[in-house]
């Protein structure tokens, strides 16, 4: 596909650095034999559109018989997308999901008034030397869905809008930008995007979304004469027209937003709400462990094990 023609590239150094409404340096964090560097919620920063929650996996390195194991979990208010570049996980969860996810495709997990799930490395995976690298970010839900059934969708490669011109390839994973749609289900206005830039060229940011960032995965950017390397994420100024241009390397990139959401979340553990009080009764159902009975339940295939309430 070639780019919408009512997107004009322009010049990146028409807009300067105080289109930037804020840059996030993200935290890094070591999960026991992998790191993830997480972007969002940053202190100056809680949401970008309806993304809340931005975590780099890796990129880490495990050895014959080694992988992750994200033990059976609980989620409310949210949901979680995970895309990978290397590896895979094996995702389970209690509405009966049982997918292998693999680079370029999509696991679109919505969480409602609640849902429980793990991530594994394969078993294919684990029988040689293996990989991981990705991202796993959550989008709170508009209150008029935080009580919906949860559902879980996986759209394979094949299914995901790309969109490619001189130096430039996006493939969309949620949301409408640059006139394509995804095919996932939304709930708020959205775009999330996957950008490859070769060295110098040239990407026009979607100008129809009133929150717009990018978090740079590898390479580098340049905006208004300055550039930014990998593991840095900018929040754009709504209403400015953005362009940003790779560096000498390339760029590999995220590209995310929407609107604002009617007002604040608050966020605890893996808990997000518009009212303390949701979080109160997730909280107190997890600890209660009636599983199938109430709010949660645990996958199917995997009930031996799962998170317990941090203290």
């Amino acid at each position: 596909m070639s780019w919408n023609p009512a997107i004009e590239p322009g010049c990146p150094d028409e807009v300067g650095l105080d289109a930037i409404e804020t840059l996030i340096v993200p935290r890094a964090r070591d999960l026991g034999g992998f790191e993830v560097r997480r972007a969002l919620p940053a202190p100056k920063r809680q949401m970008v559109g309806p993304f809340i929650f931005f975590d780099q996996a890796g990129p880490a390195e495990l050895l014959t018989g080694q992988g992750i194991d994200v033990r059976p979990h609980p989620h409310i208010g949210l949901g979680t997308v995970t895309y990978l570049y290397r590896g895979d996980f094996h995702h389970r969860d209690s509405t009966g999901a049982d997918q292998i996810i693999r680079p370029g495709e999509l696991n679109w997990m919505v969480a409602g008034h609640g849902v429980s799930h793990s991530e594994r490395t394969s078993a294919a995976a684990r029988s040689g030397p293996n990989s991981l690298f990705g991202i796993q970010t959550w989008l709170a839900l508009p209150e008029s869905n935080e009580d919906m059934a949860p559902l879980f969708e996986h759209h394979g490669k094949e299914a995901l809008p790309v969109i490619e011109d001189d130096g430039v390839s996006v493939r969309l994973i949620l949301g409408s930008a640059y006139g394509e749609t995804a095919p996932a289900t939304m709930y708020s206005e959205t775009f999330y995007a996957d950008v490859t830039l070769d060295a110098r060229a040239r990407l026009p940011m979607p100008d129809g979304h009133e929150d717009r960032g990018i978090y740079i995965v590898d390479g580098s950017i340049s905006i208004a004469g300055q550039e930014f390397e990998a593991g840095r994420m900018m929040v754009f100024r709504p209403g400015d027209r953005i362009t940003v241009a790779a560096g000498d390397r390339g760029a590999r990139l995220m590209i995310l937003g929407g609107a604002t959401l009617s007002g604040p979340r608050y966020i605890w553990w893996n808990f997000v709400a518009s009212s303390r009080e949701r979080i109160e009764e997730a909280k107190a159902e997890w600890r209660a462990q009636n599983w199938g009975k109430g709010r949660f339940d645990l996958p199917i295939d995997d009930r031996d094990e799962h998170i317990p309430l941090p203290d």
